[in-house]
């Protein structure tokens, strides 16, 4: 089974652990963190989605006309468009980087946020639009006849897309929740379902109920399964910790300076299941399993991608290898320090995992 890396393009340099000393809109800075994710053995970049940032898919264009090799991943939120459009978006975007893009389809896990850009749905609500939304862009991107629709969210008539995805290909969809209706809605029509870095017990739950749910939708395969973590690595265990609680004090002292708020987007108690499942774990502990560290989701209140892997790279790569052996075949793993922290995560990390999974895969084949 391959395993994928998925990094992070952005345009500044801003993180939990400080404020942007690039200019807020850089695009010199764009370009050379998806090179450094290039250049340094990840599979893709993710162009993250938020109501008041710059408009991602534009981008990933530009990165994909300025880049060969690595792949696109692109966060959409299926209120902001109508799927018809979306469909022929990536599809342009698709050609335009040869068949290098995904996209990741966010329902919204905060009222407020979606709230910014006129999102006025429940929750449940949200994700049976997603649920149609993702169906019609499959449908889109495959059907070689016009189509009607009559759905509760959309309708139209006679629609057919020329300009199809790359070589007729459908690029792939990934999606993320910890809710019931995430898990039915994701198991049933992602490719690529994902997590946030949890211990190793809770991980193994969350997949046996996403391939239950795919199951129950008829799926004979499920979704493949990303988790994301936060690495902290160093050359010796006790440096890598000392790394851990500089970058733990920044956290916190940034957010005692926004007045215990840590982010544009952050209104207190998560609404989301997955950020209520983080503080939940980082309650009973601080450290599971091998390397991973729940302080830094418990200081960001559970915050998106936010559990931790301290460690050596050696360490780090062999809790990476259990979450392998769970079914995780997409790695997330975005530093606090995005350029460097990619650079020596794709450098010292991502090969040993790499290696590995091949030798554990031949061993399989040989048997």
């Amino acid at each position: 089974m391959p395993v994928d890396f998925l990094g992070i393009a952005t345009t500044s340099n801003a993180s939990e652990t400080q404020a942007p000393t690039t200019a807020p809109f850089d695009l010199r800075y764009l370009e050379r963190i998806v090179r450094a994710h290039e250049d340094n053995g990840w599979t893709r970049v993710l162009f993250a989605y938020g109501s008041s940032g710059p408009e991602p898919s534009v981008h990933a264009a530009h990165a994909a006309a300025r880049l060969d090799s690595i792949e696109l991943l692109l966060a959409h939120r299926p209120n902001v468009s109508y799927p018809t459009f979306a469909a022929k978006s990536f599809a342009t975007l698709d050609q335009l980087s040869g068949g290098r893009l995904s996209v990741h389809f966010i329902t919204g896990g905060n009222d407020h946020e979606q709230q910014r850009e006129g999102d006025t749905l429940t929750k449940d609500q949200r994700y049976a639009r997603t649920q149609e939304y993702i169906q019609i862009v499959k449908k889109a991107w495959t059907s070689a006849e016009p189509f009607d629709h009559d759905g509760e969210f959309y309708q139209f008539r006679d629609f057919v897309l020329d300009a199809t995805a790359f070589e007729g290909r459908s690029p792939t969809i990934s999606f993320g929740g910890s809710s019931d209706a995430a898990y039915r809605v994701g198991a049933a029509e992602a490719d690529i379902y994902a997590v946030w870095g949890e211990p190793l017990d809770r991980t193994a739950e969350q997949i046996a109920r996403i391939r239950r749910e795919a199951a129950a939708a008829g799926r004979t395969t499920p979704p493949r399964i990303h988790a994301a973590f936060r690495p902290i690595i160093a050359p010796t265990e006790a440096l890598a910790w000392e790394k851990a609680h500089r970058i733990l004090g920044a956290i916190e002292a940034r957010k005692a300076a926004a007045g215990g708020l840590l982010g544009r987007y952050s209104t207190g108690k998560p609404e989301n299941a997955g950020s209520q499942r983080l503080l939940e774990i980082a309650a009973e502990g601080d450290r599971f399993d091998s390397v991973l560290w729940t302080a830094t989701a418990r200081a960001t209140g559970g915050a998106g991608n936010s559990n931790a892997l301290v460690g050596t790279p050696e360490q780090v790569a062999e809790a990476l290898l259990a979450y392998y052996d769970l079914g995780v075949s997409v790695i997330s793993a975005r530093g606090y320090d995005l350029l460097d922290d990619a650079i020596d995560f794709g450098r010292y990390v991502i090969p040993l995992v790499r290696a590995e999974v091949a030798a554990r895969d031949a061993e399989r084949a040989a048997a």
